[in-house]
């Protein structure tokens, strides 16, 4: 494995370490290009604040630490600024002519909520077949606007709905991500963590249906790039012949 495009930071205040940290191990460990993607701060109405996100305050300072240890590191690194990102339907265009003017080079899809934020439903613990149903009609949704490189986490929905709904709602995003080009992702985190995604079910799936696939370990501290992430990812797919890619066209 040679890059890693889905690495955060203490900004989102559920991760440690420094920025120099993540971009050291990452060498340590051989990879290549490491792209921060780091919890975008999202432009909510009223007073509401996320408590997993950066503030909107704190993202010019993200980008110039990143664009900093890029050029530090030039010659051992590739280093790209990004952001993880939710679609929430009628906030995304606001959302995105923000971002816009701190030029990220990619915006990972990481669709933790369904609805929106603030109202919405949190993807952990679901277990009603009309919200995977939601939740896959808004991934394609943010997909099809063109402002995401792939798919983190694709079966952060989970699996506890009735098998027909699960087989033919992952099959229908996977084959959207298919027919359009968009890589879904082996959830490190999620392996590691033992979690309710990032299971072998997803891409066997892949498999069949041809899917590109990309491994992001989801860095929340430094330690978590290693070897050790590496290999737990290819070992939940090992015996698959997957559509794996390693490096994004960005």
């Amino acid at each position: 494995m040679l890059t890693n495009y889905h690495t955060h930071t203490k900004r989102c205040r559920h991760a440690i370490g420094t920025d120099r940290e993540y971009v050291e191990n990452a060498i340590k460990t051989g990879i290549k290009v490491l792209g921060f993607s780091d919890h975008a701060p999202y432009i909510f109405d009223g007073n509401y604040y996320s408590h997993y996100r950066m503030f909107l305050d704190e993202i010019g300072e993200y980008k110039n630490s990143v664009i900093a240890l890029k050029r530090e590191y030039k010659n051992d690194i590739d280093i790209k600024f990004g952001f993880e990102l939710e679609y929430y339907k009628d906030k995304h265009e606001r959302e995105m002519e923000f971002l816009r003017k701190f030029e990220p080079e990619y915006i990972l899809l990481g669709q933790h909520f369904v609805g929106s934020e603030p109202q919405g439903d949190y993807v952990a613990r679901q277990n009603d077949d009309e919200f995977l149903i939601n939740y896959v009609n808004e991934c394609i949704e943010g997909l099809k606007t063109g402002d995401f490189t792939y798919l983190a986490h694709p079966d952060i929905a989970g699996y506890d709905y009735s098998e027909k709904v699960v087989d033919r709602e992952y099959s229908r995003l996977l084959q959207f991500a298919k027919d359009n080009d968009f890589p879904i992702e082996i959830n490190v985190l999620g392996i590691a963590s033992n979690r309710w995604y990032s299971k072998r079910k997803i891409f066997t799936l892949a498999e069949k249906i041809g899917t590109k696939v990309i491994i992001g370990i989801d860095a929340h501290s430094p330690q978590a790039i290693s070897q050790k992430s590496i290999d737990m990812a290819h070992n939940l797919v090992n015996g698959l012949n997957l559509n794996l890619i390693e490096k994004l066209d960005i």
